[in-house]
C-alpha cells in the first residue's frame, strides 16, 4: 500500500509541474487595470532597443499592463521597461512559455488577456509556431490586436513572426545563395495566414539582422514564395539590428535609430507591378531552379530609410510608394544573382494600375462596396464597357451598359482590393462584407 501511495504521489507531482510549465517574472502592480490603449505595431531588428521606439511602444499601453512572452531567458525587460525608459506603466510581466502545455495554461491566458501591451522576446521563431501557433497564446494576441485594439512588437524572431507571411525556420536556417539557387528550398520554409491576425500587416512579410549584408538576397526569395504561392501582392520590411519600425493607426510607419551617428536603416520592399503590364511576379521561380526576378533590372523598387531618435523618417503604408527621408533603390535577381541598384524615381502605385484622378468622368458609389456597386458616367458616349479587375490587374469579368449608369453585382466576390474600368478608366474599389 505504501508503494502505491508513493507512486500516485509521484503521478500527481509530475502531473502538476506539467500543468504549470511557465515561468513568470512580475514587477509592478498585481491589480488588473483596464485603460484604452493605442494600436500600434512595433518591429525591433534584433539587437539592443532603441529606446525612442520602446517608449512609442510604451506609450501606447497608456498606462496599462506590458507582458513579455518568450520560450527561453528570464526577466531582462522588467526594469528596462519599468523603469528605465520613464513611461507610466502598471506592471511588467515576463512569461517564460516553452511548451504547447505552457501555452495553454490558464493564468497565461489570464494574463495574455488583461495586457495592453505585448512584446515577443528574440529567440528562434520556430519555437513560436511548435509552441504557441493554434494555442491560447496566439488567440489572446489577436483578440489584444483586433478587440481590445492594443499594440504589439517584437524584437528579432519577435519580428519574424508579426506579418501575414513569415519565414518559419522550421527546420535550418537559410543562406541567400541556397535561396536564390531554388527558392523551394527544404529550408525555405515560409507560413502564411495562421498565425498572427493584423490588419496592419497584411499583405507583409518581415526579416531582421539586416545589417548582415547577406539577408538580401534571401529576402528577395521569400517574398517571392509569397507573391507565387500565394498569388497576391507582397510587400517586405526589414530592419537593420538597432533599427525599429513603428506603424501606428495613421499607416505612416516610423522609423526609429541612431542616424546619423550610426548607419541604422529600415528597407521597405515593394515588387514593381508597373511593369509588365501588372503582372509583377518572378519570370522563374520553381522548385529546383534559381530564382529570375529581372523584369528588365525593375523588379523590386526598395525604400531604403534611415532610423532617427525622434522616428521622423517615415514610409507611408496607406500608398506603399511615397515616404519621408529614404531613397530609392533597385533589386533584381536574374538566375539566382542578386543585383542592387539606385533608382533615381519612385515606383507607380503598388497595384500596377494608374487611376483615374478625375472622379468627374467615373464615380463609383458606396466604396466601400458590399454586394452591389452603381457605376455613374459623365460622357457623349452611349454604350460603355466595364471590367472588374483583381489586384494584380487581371480581368475578372466583362460587361456593356448603355446609359449613365449601371449597377453591378458584386455578391461572387471575396473582401479586398479591385478595380473597376470603364472605357479605359480605372477606379479602385474596396469590396466590404
Amino acid at each position: 500500500m505504501k508503494i502505491i501511495y508513493t507512486l500516485i504521489l509521484l503521478v500527481c507531482m509530475a502531473l502538476s509541474t506539467q500543468a504549470q510549465s511557465y515561468t513568470s517574472y512580475f514587477t509592478g502592480d498585481t491589480a488588473d487595470v483596464n485603460p484604452s490603449p493605442s494600436s500600434g505595431i512595433c518591429l525591433m531588428g534584433g539587437a539592443t532597443e532603441d529606446d525612442s521606439a520602446m517608449k512609442w511602444f510604451l506609450n501606447k499601453a497608456n498606462g496599462g499592463d506590458v507582458v513579455v512572452i518568450r520560450v527561453t531567458g528570464a526577466d531582462g525587460y522588467n526594469n528596462y521597461f519599468y523603469t528605465q525608459l520613464g513611461v507610466n506603466i502598471n506592471s511588467v510581466e515576463t512569461l517564460v512559455i516553452p511548451s504547447v502545455a505552457a501555452a495553454n495554461d490558464p493564468y497565461v491566458r489570464k494574463q495574455l488577456r488583461n495586457a495592453e501591451a505585448v512584446w515577443i522576446a528574440g529567440g528562434n521563431q520556430a519555437n513560436y509556431i511548435n509552441f504557441w501557433n493554434n494555442t491560447s497564446v496566439d488567440t489572446a494576441l489577436n483578440d489584444l490586436i483586433n478587440v481590445k485594439q492594443g499594440v504589439i512588437g517584437g524584437t528579432s524572431a519577435g519580428m519574424a513572426v508579426q506579418g501575414q507571411a513569415y519565414y518559419s525556420a522550421l527546420n535550418n536556417s537559410v543562406t541567400s545563395a541556397a535561396t536564390l539557387a531554388n527558392p523551394y528550398n527544404s529550408d525555405v520554409t515560409i507560413g502564411y495566414n495562421d498565425f498572427l491576425d493584423n490588419p496592419k500587416m497584411k499583405g507583409i512579410i518581415t526579416d531582421t539582422h539586416f545589417d548582415n549584408p547577406d539577408r538580401k538576397g534571401r529576402f528577395v526569395g521569400f517574398i517571392a514564395r509569397c507573391v507565387k504561392d500565394y498569388n497576391k501582392h507582397f510587400i517586405g520590411i526589414a530592419c537593420d539590428e538597432y533599427t525599429a519600425v513603428c506603424i501606428g493607426s495613421d499607416m505612416l510607419a516610423r522609423v526609429y535609430g541612431g542616424h546619423p551617428t550610426y548607419d541604422d536603416n529600415a528597407y521597405f520592399v515593394v515588387p514593381d507591378s508597373c511593369i509588365n503590364g501588372g503582372i509583377y511576379q518572378p519570370e522563374t521561380c520553381i522548385s529546383g531552379q534559381p530564382l529570375t526576378w529581372n523584369h528588365n533590372n525593375q523588379a523590386i523598387r526598395v525604400y531604403a530609410v534611415k532610423g532617427t531618435p525622434n522616428g521622423s523618417n517615415h514610409f507611408d503604408m496607406n500608398t506603399k510608394k511615397t515616404g519621408v527621408g529614404g531613397t530609392w533603390k533597385n533589386w533584381y535577381v536574374n538566375s539566382g544573382i542578386f543585383t542592387e541598384g539606385s533608382l533615381p524615381t519612385p515606383p507607380c502605385a503598388p497595384n500596377g494600375l494608374s487611376e483615374i484622378e478625375n472622379e468627374s468622368f467615373v464615380k463609383l458609389t458606396p466604396n466601400p462596396a458590399g454586394d452591389v456597386i452603381l457605376i455613374q458616367v459623365q460622357s457623349q458616349k452611349t454604350n460603355h464597357t466595364y471590367s472588374i479587375l483583381d489586384y494584380l490587374g487581371r480581368t475578372i469579368s466583362t460587361n456593356i451598359f448603355q446609359g449613365p449608369t449601371c449597377r453591378i453585382d458584386l455578391s461572387f466576390l471575396d473582401e479586398g482590393l479591385y478595380f473597376v474600368q470603364v472605357d479605359g478608366q480605372i477606379q479602385k474599389m474596396i469590396k466590404s462584407k
